[in-house]
């Protein structure tokens, strides 16, 4: 099972992106995330064995007690960089909840054998991924026309463990468990 973990999004803050997505989709040939895909990804687990999933949600739910976060989604960019993209995001900014969510959840899983991250944690939302060179001149365009940047806030108070599924059409992600912070 190819595996990750995310926050979810409420239905307004999806509704703002939903907007963006369709204002931006016809500018640029870009693979874009559907709706039902957008989240913040907390931790990339990679391949796990099936047999091992209760072990890693009893890690998952032995963080302990966090205070819910607030987010912000607010600007767009691109990774790694404008010169050379390979993904199209938006930003998230968050209190330091986010990254201690993160941290915690790297340690739990590095003591179960899920290689722990290399790169400081970079929170962000992947709106496209950019495969091959296209011209971004007319995205640049639309993003320059854009009244606002800001696509919504909310407070977290959960994550959630998905799989995830590559398929032709593209990946698809399935919820598997729910992990409250208060629990």
């Amino acid at each position: 099972m190819r595996l990750f973990t995310a926050i979810d999004l409420p239905g307004e803050v999806l509704d703002a992106l939903e907007a963006l997505l369709e204002r931006l989709k016809p500018t640029a040939r870009l693979k874009w995330s559907p709706r039902e895909n957008l989240h913040i990804t907390t931790k990339f687990i990679g391949e796990w064995p099936e047999q091992r999933r209760a072990e890693l949600e009893t890690a998952l739910r032995s963080l302990g007690r966090l205070d819910p976060i607030p987010i912000t989604l607010r600007g767009v960019g691109f990774f790694p960089n404008p010169h050379a993209p390979r993904v199209f995001w938006v930003g998230v900014e968050a209190g330091p909840g986010l990254a201690e969510l993160a941290r915690r959840t790297d340690a739990a899983l590095s003591r179960l054998g899920v290689p722990p991250e290399s790169r400081p944690f970079s929170p962000h939302l992947t709106l496209a991924r950019i495969k091959e060179p296209v011209p971004l001149g007319p995205l640049r365009q639309a993003i320059a026309r854009l009244e606002s940047l800001e696509f919504g806030h909310f407070q977290a108070d959960r994550f959630h463990l998905y799989l995830s599924e590559l398929r032709p059409a593209g990946s698809v992600y399935t919820r598997l468990s729910e992990f409250r912070f208060t629990a």
